[in-house]
């Protein structure tokens, strides 16, 4: 019996370096990391484990039960022979991966071979690996590695139920009963530890494997954070030096290079000499990457580079994209091809990418500096530089995160700085254009509470086509934010009403924030107050150009109470279009 154990763990030792090899797979690797499998991978998965199941078929030993001596397996077992073997370990591990579909259909493949095999055990044996794909997808907790311990009891269950089979079925039993004194205990035994280790293997590789692309992450951040403040000034000979000096430094390839469309910015590194910045793209390679916005692998002596003796080897070549168009390249030599790896390219692609966005952030700087720097007095006038600042740095964050929320955004505070400029030229605007206007305000305002405000519309849509003086509402809504809504956590809500009275329109502005005390309440609309965040300019402005506009009953009216929150409204006259 024990020198069984020991052949049987010799032959285990052999199915468990095939662990090692499958975690190199790709579609293993799916195998373990999906939740669920397609059609097509989970046929690949049952006919692989299958397969599996009848290697650890041959992989056994045929024991004659009337002279006790073990042989190679063959393709057909006399009566008297039975197969110590690991077959089910191929079809546990299905199961445990991939549930009932991958236990059963592993189990039938393999359990059928099994019994073409022949030998008083053949029908036993092959009900048995069936049953043993059913026990493993009993035990499938998707997405969840099972302890080491529980593994090699459920491996060595499956082998005590083949056992049990065995003695059930089998004829003549005291053949049978044989059998099983000689290999139970070693099939059990060997089967329950061969299975622990085949998926302890695949887990501990595949997990080394994430902390080598965990590693990988950590050195991107490690990167972006030396070159975002380079590449915020936008990209010329400095920058890309300086971003190439640092990719050299981290990654140690051989050279490394920046491009824009047509010349080498910058390149450090082997074949310094005469990749020069500022000298024209001297490769082919480069300019279809630019061409095609596509990241290549340039094979070994396939560079093209027109300099005679260029020593550069291999290469990865990745687009810089801003907007959509490729400006430039990001280019990592190395010795040769092999040394090239399927982590590198992914990490040189993100590298890509994050580069990309620092352009784009850069852009999005330049572009916010020009608003700020425009004398545009209705700007001046209406908007706080702190909404500027602030919606700008939302924007700029969220180009790296979600670059649809901030195109969103961008479009929203382009339309938002386009109504202010045309505002001034206007005496009045339609009702839309002014709801238009707070909308867009509103969507940065939301960006930055981030699920702790609620927009509430309700508005009567055949009043959109009146008149009302430009930037009356959006004052006030800001007014909203910053001295009613701030400071809560959560459930902050603004209801903006427009409602038809007839002959006039009432519009209301109602927060439910922290409200204001009856002294302050009195007063504000009437002068200019200081305090902390703000001076009362807009409301104050508001008020005066109602009244004057349309007389004194259209002044604004103001309620608020502690903790209940405050409500602005004004009345106006309905006014005939272009009056």
């Amino acid at each position: 019996m024990l020198d069984l154990l020991v052949i049987m763990l010799e032959r285990v030792g052999m199915i468990v370096a095939v662990a090692f090899i499958l975690t190199r797979l790709q579609f293993f690797k799916n195998l373990v990391h999906r939740d669920k499998l397609n059609r097509r991978q989970e046929i690949t998965a049952i006919l692989f484990f299958g397969f599996f199941g009848i290697v650890g078929t041959y992989f056994g030993v045929a024991l004659n039960t009337n002279t006790l001596h073990f042989n190679s397996v063959a393709t057909a077992l006399t009566s008297d022979e039975a197969i110590a073997n690991s077959r089910v370990i191929g079809v546990v591990v299905a199961g445990l991966l991939g549930g009932y579909r991958l236990g059963i259909g592993a189990g039938l493949i393999a359990g059928i071979h099994r019994m073409t095999l022949g030998g008083f055990t053949a029908i036993s044996c092959g009900l048995s690996t069936i049953i043993a794909g059913v026990v493993a997808g009993i035990f499938y907790r998707k997405g969840k590695a099972l302890k080491p311990l529980t593994v090699f009891g459920i491996g060595a269950l499956a082998e005590a139920m083949q056992m049990s089979m065995i003695l059930l079925i089998s004829k003549p039993f005291e053949q049978a009963l044989t059998l099983v004194e000689v290999i139970g205990i070693p099939m059990i035994l060997a089967n329950g530890v061969g299975t622990a280790l085949f998926l302890l293997i695949v887990h501990n590789v595949i997990s080394e494997q994430e902390k080598v692309t965990a590693l990988q992450a950590q050195k991107t951040l490690r990167i972006a954070n030396q070159t975002i403040g380079y590449l915020r000034t936008g990209m010329n000979t400095d920058t890309a030096q300086a971003v190439c000096n640092i990719l050299f430094r981290e990654l140690q390839p051989s050279a490394v290079a920046i491009t824009n469309q047509t010349d080498i910015l910058a390149h450090v590194g082997i074949a310094s000499d005469h990749h020069k910045p500022g000298s024209s793209i001297r490769t082919d390679e480069t300019r279809d990457v630019i061409h095609h916005g596509e990241l290549v692998v340039v094979n070994d002596g396939t560079i093209h580079c027109d300099y005679p003796g260029c020593r550069l080897g291999a290469a990865v070549i990745a687009p810089l994209i801003r907007r959509g168009e490729t400006i430039g390249t990001l280019k990592l030599y190395y010795p040769s091809e092999k040394v090239i790896t399927d982590v590198s390219i992914e990490l040189i692609a993100g590298l890509s990418s994050l580069l990309s966005n620092q352009l784009e952030i850069a852009e999005t700087d330049r572009a916010y500096q020009l608003a700020k720097e425009a004398e545009i007095k209705a700007l001046q006038a209406q908007i706080s530089p702190h909404f500027l600042f602030n919606s700008m740095n939302i924007i700029v964050s969220l180009i790296r995160t979600d670059p649809d929320q901030a195109r969103k955004l961008l479009t929203s505070l382009s339309y938002f700085l386009r109504q202010n400029v045309t505002g001034t030229t206007a005496s009045q605007i339609t009702l839309a254009q002014e709801l238009s206007h707070v909308k867009a305000y509103l969507e940065i305002i939301e960006a930055r509470f981030v699920d702790r405000l609620t927009i509430v519309y309700d508005v009567d849509d055949h009043l959109l086509d009146e008149r009302i003086p430009p930037f009356t509402l959006q004052p006030i809504v800001e007014n909203a934010i910053h001295h009613g809504i701030r400071d809560m956590e959560r459930n902050s809500i603004i209801q903006m009403t427009v409602r038809d009275l007839g002959r006039e329109i009432e519009i209301r502005v109602k927060d439910n924030g922290k409200g204001m005390v009856p002294e302050r309440l009195a007063i504000l609309g009437t002068r200019q107050l200081e305090s902390e965040t703000g001076t009362g300019v807009g409301l104050f402005n508001i008020n005066r150009r109602l009244q004057m506009t349309f007389g004194d009953q259209a002044g604004l009216v103001i309620t608020s109470k502690e903790h209940e929150g405050t409500a602005i409204s004004f009345r106006i006259p309905k006014l005939e279009v272009g009056v």
